[in-house]
């Protein structure tokens, strides 16, 4: 774990670096320096590889603008999709603006350009405000492109959003449907469990018709976690693939996330390179499965 920590220190230290010289290299030196492997851009294969070669060669505007945690909620009202937003208390471009004092007791913060921006307040009585304005200043400042060379989240205007917290089971915090979708079509869909309170949460996947599909490595610490037990299936999959499938329509692939609340899908976010497109727990053969799915289009360098 020391030397993993150390690896990434030494990585965000050098990124940006090799980011402003070229996202071509900073991410052929990424994969490289995770997978141990070379990134094969000129024929992909492995999903691993079509997400590299999608972000840097099919940089559609609406990738942005969908990975934009507040511009999505404008896509899906575009898409006639209103039902399936959480109620949006506040946007702001500066943390100093935001009126602590009238929000509700419990609420969700988030920042618009990045992963892991996230802070959940169960309680507002527990809650540093201090400490909230300074992390979120970092955050606001921060160019996420420079942790793993995801270029459209460089074009994403950093703003702050607070939705309404969503409600797990008994306290433990909402599960997650991440629906994989591949040109319009949803074909599997990850479901996690207990991410923010275990230490190892919960990950398994499933087919359309609830069907367990294993596709971890059985040598992961997660996987082997995993075995424990798996979920029923939600009483508004049905409903989620439908909104996912409209979501995704123009797509090559991305990934819709869904929380269920009172039996009705809410939309959590749309990711269009999981885990910045390298992915160490797939197997070897789910990689170039999952590849198989994804037709690359012509490329489109804005």
């Amino acid at each position: 774990m020391k030397i993993r920590k150390l690896e990434k220190y030494i990585w965000l230290k050098i990124c940006p670096i090799l980011y402003k010289f070229s996202p071509e290299v900073a991410s052929k030196i990424l994969f490289l320096f995770s997978k141990k492997q070379r990134l094969n851009l000129k024929e992909p294969k492995t999903f691993n590889e079509k997400i590299q070669w999608l972000k840097l060669y099919w940089q559609d505007p609406r990738v942005s603008k969908c990975a934009d945690k507040y511009e999505v909620r404008k896509y899906a009202e575009e898409m006639g999709l209103v039902e399936i937003l959480n109620p949006l208390y506040g946007v702001y471009d500066n943390v100093k603006n935001i009126d602590f004092e009238n929000l509700p007791n419990k609420f969700a913060l988030k920042c618009s350009h990045g992963c892991g921006y996230n802070i959940i307040c169960k309680c507002k009585d527990d809650l540093n405000i201090d400490e909230v304005k300074e992390k979120v200043n970092k955050w606001m400042k921060s160019r996420y492109a420079h942790v793993a060379a995801e270029v459209q989240y460089d074009r994403i205007k950093p703003r702050i959003i607070v939705e309404e917290y969503i409600k797990g089971i008994n306290g433990h915090p909402p599960i997650d449907y991440k629906l994989f979708c591949f040109n319009g079509k949803v074909n599997f869909t990850m479901v996690c469990e207990g991410r923010g309170e275990a230490e190892y949460p919960q990950f398994n996947f499933y087919d359309n018709d609830w069907n367990v599909l294993h596709y971890y490595n059985n040598l992961n610490q997660i996987n082997l976690n995993n075995r424990k037990h798996y979920l029923e299936k939600p009483e508004s999959f049905k409903k989620m693939k439908e909104y996912a499938e409209k979501l995704s329509l123009q797509f090559p692939f991305v990934r819709v996330d869904f929380y269920e609340i009172n039996e009705k899908p809410i939309l959590g976010e749309m990711t269009f390179t999981p885990t910045g497109g390298i992915d160490s727990f797939f197997d070897k053969n789910t990689d170039l499965l999952l590849g198989n799915l994804i037709k690359l289009p012509a490329k489109y360098i804005n």
